[in-house]
């Protein structure tokens, strides 16, 4: 089996995103660190894996893919057989696919736009933008009325598996509730059972470890 490698830093929410797959599928893979600080994204040889400069990159034998959840999209295909399926099961695939473009589209933006503000922003001695948080977090509540209306109806988004749906929402996820957002997932039971599940797969928690070395 070609040896996977992953071209990121562990503190990239997309970065942590590709290795949860891996985890999941009990793959063994090569961690390439790309120091950000230094701009290493943004140079060569980096920018040959990823023309945007932007962590991660990634290496599968001879191809090359750069876009978190094209790669891990890829390991569930590819490695269907190995640990954890990711993939749908439930009768209609394109169920899962809808609940994917959710996360992408609805949760995504404003979580991460959250992230940066509570999070990263007073990390790196910045001031957060109230004004953007209030906004943000009004957003986030009606995205995630709609998230517990879904999960009333089934264990997981995806349906009644763990699967790449709920998978790709675990960065951002785990950054918020270490903030006061936490109280909007708190509110409302099912989100915040389905939250407290996948933040607890072992997978994930060894990500988590990563950021601790």
């Amino acid at each position: 089996m070609a040896v996977l490698k992953v071209h990121g830093s562990p503190i990239s929410t997309a970065t942590q995103r590709v290795i949860a797959a891996i985890n999941e599928k009990g793959l063994e893979y090569e961690f390439v660190h790309v120091n950000l600080a230094e701009g290493e994204h943004k140079r060569e040889p980096f920018l040959s894996l990823n023309p945007f400069g932007q962590v991660p990159a990634f290496e599968d034998g001879d191809l090359k893919l750069f876009e978190s959840r094209a790669i891990t999209t890829h390991i569930t295909r590819n490695y269907a057989t190995s640990g954890t399926s990711l993939a749908p099961a439930i009768n209609n695939p394109s169920v899962c696919v809808n609940w994917m473009q959710v996360e992408n589209h609805q949760f995504e933006p404003v979580t991460s736009a959250l992230t940066w503000e509570l999070v990263f922003k007073p990390m790196f001695g910045m001031t957060t933008d109230a004004a953007v948080v209030e906004e943000k977090e009004a957003k986030l509540a009606k995205v995630l009325d709609v998230y517990e209306k879904r999960l009333s109806q089934s264990k997981y988004l995806g349906g009644d598996a763990f699967s790449l749906v709920d998978l790709h929402h675990l960065p951002n996820l785990q950054c918020l509730m270490g903030t006061p957002i936490k109280k909007r997932f708190e509110s409302r039971p099912h989100v915040f059972a389905w939250s407290a599940d996948i933040l607890a797969r072992p997978s994930w928690v060894k990500v988590l470890d990563m950021l601790k070395n």
